[in-house]
């Protein structure tokens, strides 16, 4: 199986105007609150601590929807993304909220600023898409300053995340809501691994913490199957998912380091 990193660009304007059954649906109600909401207390608790800029960069920022959060509160906030189509939905619908975000084509493994310009760095969704992980990491510690925070979300490489991620998710008809080769299992990379690799580069994990359900399995089930049979949306099957901030780390998990 080949990886389909093309899927975001061809949701184009759809990253913000999608329906209830949209590609980006999960990800823009229910992940991307969640994991702001982590963040955001992550640099509540680390105030006055490390650096005391305000420049924050997004790898991998797509539509712009962490972009847009960290804007909201007040970052001087940079995207990079390398799909055309993406960014210009994502520097349309910062126009019209009236955020001044600068958007700029790029690729994780190369990232357009010198070393040292970001005093945060955050890259979600991405871990897994990229064709050489060390290389992106790398990247990220460069251009972050000494003692600034990276902020990052990805698929753990287990039996359940098989499961889950890729079976159930994306290739059995009678269950997936994602596209074919949306994810690929070996792209996903364990936390003992990521560590590892932002320990060669001068990034020390911190913690790590669970996306997760709050249902029960029969509930999220009944969901899934409805949402096959076209009994509901992606949004309502989304919503009986009961996302949520846990520590059970099997599938999705996210967190944050520091570099020294």
């Amino acid at each position: 199986m080949t990886i389909d990193n093309e899927i975001y660009s061809r949701e184009d304007f759809g990253w913000w105007e999608g329906d209830a059954n949209s590609t980006n649906v999960l990800l823009r109600y229910f992940i991307n609150p969640i994991r702001f909401a982590y963040f955001a207390g992550i640099l509540k608790q680390n105030s006055g601590r490390g650096v005391s800029g305000r420049k924050l960069l997004d790898v991998g920022c797509g539509g712009g929807y962490l972009c847009e959060e960290f804007a909201k509160t007040g970052f001087d906030v940079t995207g990079i993304d390398p799909s055309q189509n993406t960014l210009k939905a994502a520097k349309e619908h910062a126009d019209q909220s009236r955020l001044c975000i600068a958007y700029e084509k790029g690729r994780a493994e190369a990232i357009p600023f010198s070393d040292s310009s970001f005093d945060y760095v955050s890259c979600c969704d991405v871990l897994e898409h990229v064709d050489d992980i060390s290389k992106t990491i790398s990247e990220v510690a460069r251009v972050l300053r000494p003692g600034g925070l990276f902020f990052y979300d990805t698929i753990n490489r287990t039996v359940v995340s098989w499961l889950v991620m890729i079976k159930i998710a994306q290739d059995w008809n009678r269950t997936a809501w994602e596209a074919p080769n949306t994810h690929e299992w070996k792209r996903f990379v364990k936390p003992s691994e990521l560590a590892s690799i932002m320990n060669a580069n001068g990034l020390v994990m911190d913690e790590i913490k669970g996306i997760g359900s709050a249902n029960s399995g029969s509930v999220i089930w009944k969901a899934i199957r409805q949402r096959a049979k076209g009994k509901i949306t992606r949004y309502e099957m989304a919503t009986r998912f009961g996302f949520e901030k846990n520590d059970e780390v099997d599938v999705s998990y996210m967190g944050y380091a520091i570099k020294q």
